[in-house]
This record gives structure tokens, sequence and C-alpha cells, in this order.
């Protein structure tokens, strides 16, 4: 749907209360973005609001809300499960490539030079940035799982060489652009791994 042009080939509409009124709002190709969303976090949370809830007012009987209330998401998750020194072979040896990337396509080279240089927190970054978790599996890389199972993580040769990288931590997949430098990688990189949501997209 994200993808192509949905006039006239889908009898779709805003039902399962994804918006007041939505049984009688046909989606079309100007608010097909905002169904993808709203149909995303409906299937998310109806079969977890119980649990969630159940989860929180737990948490809060633990923790003080105010004292939670100073963090954002990133900062919370690290507060709550440390930091880890990062193995980079692991990493890299549990890392797969598409599109026409391989282990060895100087991209691919200079992405892990622009890992390795990096320092532990921004490794946590990118890693956070890409699977939607800074937590290393305590198996290691291998072990990463993704929304539906077992998913390694990928980087995919995708965009324009002007365009950042982006992430889709249902996959645990980056979409790296070619870029035509070590210096320009890396600057698109920090850059995506320090100033951007961790969504670029919906998956």
């Amino acid at each position: 749907m994200k993808d192509n042009d949905i006039e006239d080939m889908l009898d779709l509409t805003f039902t399962r209360e994804l918006k007041p009124g939505g049984a009688n709002i046909p989606v079309s190709e100007k608010n097909k973005k905002e169904y993808i969303e709203r149909m995303v976090k409906w299937r998310i949370e109806r079969g977890v609001v119980q649990q969630t809830e159940s989860l929180v007012r737990g948490f809060y009987e633990v923790v003080d809300a105010r004292l939670v209330s100073l963090f954002d998401a990133r900062e919370l998750e690290l507060v709550i499960a440390g930091t880890a020194e990062i193995d980079l072979g692991d990493w890299r040896n549990n890392t797969e490539y598409r599109g026409g990337y391989h282990d060895n396509h100087i991209v691919i080279r200079w992405f892990w030079a622009a890992v390795e240089r990096f320092n532990n927190e921004q490794r946590l970054r990118l890693l956070q940035f890409v699977t939607g978790t800074s937590s290393i599996p305590y198996e290691g890389f291998a072990s990463l799982r993704g929304s539906n199972g077992p998913r390694r993580f990928c980087v995919e040769k995708w965009g324009k060489i002007t365009s950042l990288p982006r992430a889709h931590t249902c996959f645990n997949r980056l979409d790296l652009p070619p870029y035509p430098s070590f210096s320009m990688l890396y600057e698109k990189m920090l850059t995506a791994v320090e100033e951007t949501s961790t969504f670029a997209g919906l998956d």
C-alpha cells in the first residue's frame, strides 16, 4: 500500500475503531499513510492493553513516576538495562546484506570502519536506531529477534546519496545509501543515529 497507488484498487475503510466514524471513511491515496499508521497501532495494542496496564501499574508501585518522567524512552531503557560493551566481531559475523551489498563491498567496509570509530554509546544508539532496542541478547547477535521471530541485523542498499540512512525496526534492517566516500557515510550515519527518530517509515 505504502509504495503503490491504491486509488480504485482496494475497498478499505477506517473500521475497527481506527478513528471515530471510520466505517464511513474510505481509504484513498491521500489518507493511506494515516490508515497504515492507525492499523499498525491497532494491531500492536489490541492484544496487550490489559497486560500493559498491569505492567505499568506494577512498575509505578516500585518506581516513583516523577523520577521516570525525567527520561525519554531511549534514556530509560539504558537506565533499566544498563550498557553493554558491544562485540563488533560478533555483530559483523551475524549481519546479512541485501540489494547488492556484501561483506567486502566498499560501502560496507566503510560502514564497519564507521562503527569501529563510534564510541560504545554511539554503537548502542545505532543498534537502537535499527532494532528498536539497545539490548543485546544474552546469546549475542545471532539471537536478535524481529517482530515475528529471529531476525539478523541487515544492511540493505537503498536510496540516493543525499538521503540519510533509515531503519526498519520490525526487520532489524538498516537502509544504507551507496555513499561515494567514507566521510560522507560517517557524517550521514552520525546524523541518523543521533538526530533522527527510530522510525523513518512504517514497516
